[in-house]
Order: structure tokens, then sequence, then C-alpha cells
């Protein structure tokens, strides 16, 4: 049977690799972004062994988020697999930033991955199962000083896959969170940097691979919740 999966914040780089992964393994792969004409081009780029659906949305807007979910359900039916990767910050401390650019930080990483996982949740309820992914960094594990409402945020967001594997692993639905320790290979960073060394760089094809594996995990008994991905070589660790 076709899966149905929603990419919540795609963009060049990792997102559009998510969504690539998807489709080539047969999902119908639902794009949330609010760069329209990026996605819609990515959904028209996809994979034919996938379908793929551009849905503009601004993931700071809670009834934008409902109504897109609505879009999908319309096109495919259920959702069975959604992957909160969106992200927002100002790389800022305590007494730089501004109450504006914390409350972004948060409603993107945090209320938006909320509001998601509670709309694709009923969905996986109703059908007896699914997979919720959230993307992680560095500083959902440890902080690194300087940088305080993109933790928090993050910080919020890995407390919220915890609690959701917790409430709703017994009811088949696999709830995993991804911490990406290092910087991810990018058109941007490749043409910014041409001498930059690419062992430094964490692979988006490799890790989209990564998350599909943990889309394909059926055992209950032996499903990982983390997964920590470092840079230069990559080492995967399952906790």
């Amino acid at each position: 049977m076709t899966q149905t999966a929603v990419i919540a914040g795609v963009g060049p780089g990792l997102g559009a690799s998510i969504a690539r992964t998807f489709a080539a393994n047969g999902c119908n792969v639902a794009l949330f972004a609010r760069s329209e004409d990026y996605i819609e081009a990515l959904a028209d780029d996809l994979p034919d062994s996938g379908d793929g659906l551009a849905v503009a949305t601004d993931l700071q807007d809670v009834a934008a988020i409902e109504s897109s979910f609505e879009t999908v359900r319309d096109a495919y039916g259920s959702v069975d697999i959604l992957v909160n990767h969106a992200s927002a910050a100002a790389w800022k401390g305590l007494t730089d930033i501004s109450l504006e650019e914390f409350e972004t930080a948060w409603e993107v990483n945090a209320r938006g991955a909320f509001i998601c996982s509670r709309e694709a949740i009923d969905d996986m309820l109703a059908t007896g199962g699914g997979t919720i992914i959230f993307t992680g960094a560095t500083s959902a594990v440890r902080s690194l000083g300087g940088t305080i409402g993109f933790t928090a945020a993050k910080f919020a967001a890995r407390g919220m896959a915890m609690d959701i594997a917790q409430e709703f692993g017994p009811e088949g639905i696999h709830v995993a969170h991804v911490v990406l320790d290092g910087q991810i290979d990018t058109p941007d960073l490749q043409t910014g940097d041409p001498d930059r060394d690419p062992d430094t760089l964490l692979d988006p094809d490799s890790i989209a691979e990564t998350y599909w594996h943990l889309v394909e995990q059926d055992d209950h008994s032996t499903q990982p919740f983390e997964v920590h991905l470092t840079n230069g070589p990559q080492n995967t660790e399952f906790m």
C-alpha cells in the first residue's frame, strides 16, 4: 500500500533529499514550506515511483497547518509518515535576542511540530500505525551557549518527541528524534566555499536514507528512539 508522507519544512539540502528518498521508495510526498515556487518545482522533480504535492504553508500559522493537512488528505487520504523538519533561529544569546526572535524560534521549531504531530496522529491511530520523525540538532541535547532561542526550541521538540513516543508507541506509532551533530552539505555551502573539505560535512542523501530506515522499522521491540549523526566520517549511534 502506498504511504503518504508529510515533510514539514522543506528547502535545498536535507529537506529535498528526504522528499526524493521517500518518493523513490514509493511514497506520496506532501511538501510544506513558505517558498511556494521552490516546493512546486521540487514536487515536479521527484522520482516517478512516488508522487509530490506542494502545499504552501507558514509553519508559524496554526490554522494554515491544519488547512494544509486537509489538503493532503483530500489528495492522498490518511497521513502515514510525518517529518518535523522545520527550523528557525536567531543565533543570539540571552541579552541580545529580542522577544520576537525568541518566539519565532519556538513557534517554528516547537509549536509547529506540535500542531503537525497532533494532526498526523489521529490519522495514524485510525490506520493502526505510522512514523513521526523529528529533526534535531546538537543544541537539542547540549547547549552551545549564545543560541538561547534555538536551544530552547530544540530542547522542547526533543521533549515532545519523547512524550509522543511514550504515549503512542504501544499504539503502533514509531517516534524518532534525529540529532544532526554537524553541518549539512548544501548547494549554498558548495558555491560559497569551493575549497571546503566535503568530509567535514554531513551528506544529506545519506541522512535521508537513515530517515527512511527509521520508517521501515517494523519490530516494535527494537525501534530506535534517538539516532545521532556526526560529521566526517558519519557514525550512526542508536540509543
